[in-house]
């Protein structure tokens, strides 16, 4: 079972995702864990100062592509179970574990662990300011934390949040926390977002935003992990995917999404989803 809603961290999404049948990793309290609630004081002002500044992220994420960790309830290796290339990275949380999922080029399948998984999924181009790493060191893998923090400060995080009432509550302060120490990610990656994200080349992408080309790509490596034409075909593959999940036929998809026709629509789709875009509406 998949939920997910919006964090208290703009631009952030709160998800978990446990297996039909067994109990949550933190104990019964983890189940409603999606509730919206009253922050701690000290969260409340670390919200405060996250809001108060540029705001990072616009929402995306929220009912955006297939949801990092969602999948199918058994975790079978089936179109529904793959965590598809969205552009985000993600804090992900197992009872005794944190790790990071970095951007994926390619469908992932998630391990079924007993219990299932929590995850506080970024806007895209936000993590590495908030975990100090570069995107493009985590493409394709999944990590645990202490590769990258040092090791006594994630014990302290990972028992702390174990021993939580509510550990996806938990899990979500550590990322408002860190967000809130860190410095903002640079505002110029959302305007490249943006203009990806409306079908925008990338060559006229890299001059509305006064970059060279080689500038644009060595920051899009750093901030998502691949470069700017990667990045399009990732958001354009979310733009199908939230068309024809809607209803739009295929053909009229593939147009209104930024390609060239269905055929393309289909290559691209099987390149970076392993899957026919059938199977991905089909297995939702």
């Amino acid at each position: 079972m998949y939920a997910e809603r919006a964090s208290r961290l703009p631009g952030a999404v709160v998800w978990t995702r446990v297996l039909a049948g067994t109990a949550p990793s933190g104990g019964a309290a983890a189940a409603p864990a999606l509730r919206t609630e009253t922050a701690s004081p000290r969260v409340a002002a670390a919200v405060s100062a996250l809001a108060s500044g540029d705001g990072h992220g616009d929402g995306r994420g929220v009912e955006h592509g297939d949801g990092r960790g969602a999948g199918t309830e058994d975790g079978s290796g089936t179109a529904r179970g793959a965590v598809l290339p969205d552009g985000c990275m993600d804090l992900l949380w197992t009872g005794g574990r944190l790790l990071v999922a970095g951007p994926d080029t390619r469908s992932y399948i998630p391990d079924a662990v007993p219990g299932g998984w929590a995850g506080v999924r970024f806007f895209p181009g936000t993590a590495p300011a908030y975990l100090g790493v570069p995107a493009n060191e985590l493409r394709d893998r999944r990590v645990e934390l202490t590769d990258l923090w040092p090791a006594s400060e994630v014990r302290r995080l990972t028992a702390r949040i174990d021993a939580a009432a509510d550990p996806v509550e938990a899990l979500e302060e550590v990322a408002l926390l860190r967000a809130a120490e860190a410095e903002p990610p640079d505002p110029l990656l959302r305007e490249v977002v943006a203009a990806l994200d409306a079908g925008r080349p990338v060559g006229e992408t890299a001059d509305g935003l006064g970059l060279g080309a080689r500038q644009l790509h060595r920051r899009s490596l750093a901030a998502f992990g691949y470069g700017p034409k990667t990045l399009a075909r990732v958001l354009r593959l979310q733009r199908a995917l939230a068309l024809a999940r809607a209803g739009v036929p295929f053909a009229e998809t593939a147009l209104r999404a930024g390609f060239a026709d269905q055929a393309h629509l289909a290559r691209d789709v099987k390149e970076l989803a392993g899957a026919t875009l059938g199977e991905l509406v089909g297995h939702r």
